[in-house]
C-alpha cells in the first residue's frame, strides 16, 4: 500500500538549459486553476485508494517555490485538508526550493505549512557555470537562502549538485564541494549532467556547440564526490546521495526500495495497487481530464511479478545496502538466486557486484558502471 505522496508543481521563473522535467514558464499560466485540478486529483485518488498512513510528502517541480504567496498558502490548505489526517507523527515533508528569490516571508510560510525538509537546487557554486547552465541564481543567493532557512529553524536541508557541466574542470567541482561543506547542511545529492532531448543543451550538442568534460574527467569528479563526502562525515547510501547519519531521504528511499507511492499533478508518475500510471503533462490536457474523469492518466501498466522482481534489483542496487536476499524471499516467495543467479554470478566475476551481509551490492567499480549492471536484470 502506498504511504508516500509526490506532488508536482510544474511552474518555473526561468527554464534551465539541461532540464527535461514537465515544466512551464509561470508568467500568464493558469496557476490557480491548476491547483484546483490538483485538489480534485488528490480527492479522487484518496477516495479510490485510501492510505492507512502517509510517511512522506515530496513537493517537486518545476519550482514549487515559484508559486506566489497566496497560491502557496492555498496549496498547503489543499494538502492538509485532504492528506493531513493520514500524516504519521514522524512524517518527512520535503519541498524543493530555488535559491533565488526566496524571501523570509516565503520560508516562514513553508515552515508554518508543515514542511520540515528543504531541497535546494544549487547545482554549482561557480557563478560562470551557473550562467552557462541557465540558472537564475548566483552563489551568494544560494548561501543566503540556505542560511535564512537555517535561521528560520529548518534542520534538515538537502543541496543538489551537478557535475560534468560544460567546460567544468575537476578543480572547479572540488571547489564547489568545499564551499558546500561550509553551509552545514544534512544531505547532498550529486548527479552527473545528462543531456536529454528537447533541452537547450541537447540542441547545442547536436550543433557541436557543447563542450563537455570527457568520460574520464566525469569519473574523476564522481570519485572526488565520493571521497570528499566520506571525509566530511556524509555517508553514501545511494549512488548519488549522501547524508549525515539519520538524515537519509525517506521519500527517495521509497522509490529505491521499490515501494508504492502516489504521484499527483501534471506529468507525475504513480505506483499504486500494483499499477504504474503516467499523468498527462500539458496543463490544458491535465485539467480537462481531471474535470472529465477525475483522473488524468494517459498510461496505465499492471506490473507483473517478473517486472516487480526486476525492479527490485535495478532500483535496490542503487542503494549501498544493496538488495537483501531474505527480503527478496519475503516479497516474492522466491530465492533471488533462483531468478537471477546467472546474472549475479556473472557480475560478481566482473567485479561489479559483491555478496556480503546477506545482500547483493554494487562494488565501488560497480558504482561507476551502474547502468551496465542495472540493464543486466531487465529481461
Amino acid at each position: 500500500m502506498a504511504r508516500s505522496v509526490y506532488l508536482h508543481i510544474p511552474f518555473c521563473e526561468s527554464i534551465c538549459h539541461y532540464c527535461d522535467f514537465n515544466k512551464f514558464y509561470i508568467n500568464r499560466q493558469p496557476v490557480y486553476d491548476y491547483l484546483i485540478a490538483l485538489e480534485k486529483e488528490i480527492e479522487h485518488t484518496i477516495a479510490k485508494y485510501p492510505p492507512e498512513a502517509i510517511k512522506t510528502v515530496f513537493v517537486g517541480g518545476g519550482t514549487p517555490t515559484a508559486l506566489p504567496l497566496r497560491e502557496l498558502d492555498f496549496l498547503f490548505n489543499i494538502i492538509h485538508k485532504h492528506l493531513g489526517a493520514y500524516f504519521n507523527e514522524e512524517i518527512e515533508f520535503t519541498f524543493e526550493a530555488n535559491p533565488s528569490p526566496l524571501s523570509k516571508e516565503k520560508i516562514l510560510l513553508l515552515k508554518d505549512g508543515g514542511v520540515n525538509r528543504l531541497s535546494f537546487g544549487v547545482q554549482t557554486f561557480d557563478d560562470e557555470l551557473l550562467k552557462i547552465i541557465g540558472r537564475s541564481h548566483r552563489s551568494i543567493d544560494a548561501v543566503r537562502s540556505i542560511c535564512l532557512a537555517q535561521e528560520t529553524g529548518f534542520q534538515n536541508i538537502n543541496v543538489d549538485l551537478i557535475y560534468s557541466l560544460p567546460g567544468q574542470t575537476t578543480y572547479q567541482f572540488k571547489d564547489t564541494i568545499e564551499k558546500a561543506f561550509t553551509l552545514g547542511v544534512q544531505h547532498f545529492s550529486g548527479y552527473s549532467l545528462q543531456i536529454e532531448p528537447k533541452t537547450v543543451f541537447y540542441n547545442l550538442m547536436r550543433k557541436g556547440k557543447l563542450q563537455l568534460p570527457t568520460e574520464d574527467e566525469e569519473a574523476m569528479m564522481y570519485e572526488i564526490l565520493i571521497d570528499e563526502m566520506k571525509k566530511n562525515g556524509y555517508e553514501q547510501y545511494e549512488i548519488s546521495n549522501f547524508a549525515l547519519p539519520g538524515y537519509e531521504s525517506k521519500h527517495n528511499l521509497t522509490y529505491w526500495c521499490n515501494e508504492e507511492y502516489y504521484g499527483i499533478g501534471a506529468g507525475a508518475h504513480s505506483y499504486v495497487d500494483g499499477v504504474r500510471r503516467v499523468n498527462a503533462g500539458p496543463l490544458n490536457q491535465y485539467v480537462t481530464l481531471i474535470n472529465k474523469n477525475g483522473f488524468p492518466y494517459i498510461e496505465e501498466h499492471i506490473v507483473t511479478i517478473q517486472e516487480k522482481m526486476e525492479e527490485e534489483m535495478f532500483l535496490g542496487l542503487r542503494k549501498t545496502a544493496g538488495v537483501s536476499v531474505d527480503l527478496f524471499i519475503q516479497k516474492f516467495d522466491k530465492n533471488i538466486y533462483e531468478i537471477f543467479g546467472e546474472e549475479i554470478n556473472m557480475l560478481v566475476k566482473k567485479g561489479l557486484l559483491e555478496e556480503t551481509d546477506g545482500s547483493v551490492k554494487l562494488t565501488k567499480n560497480g558504482m561507476f558502471l551502474g547502468n551496465e549492471v542495472f540493464q543486466t536484470f531487465i529481461k
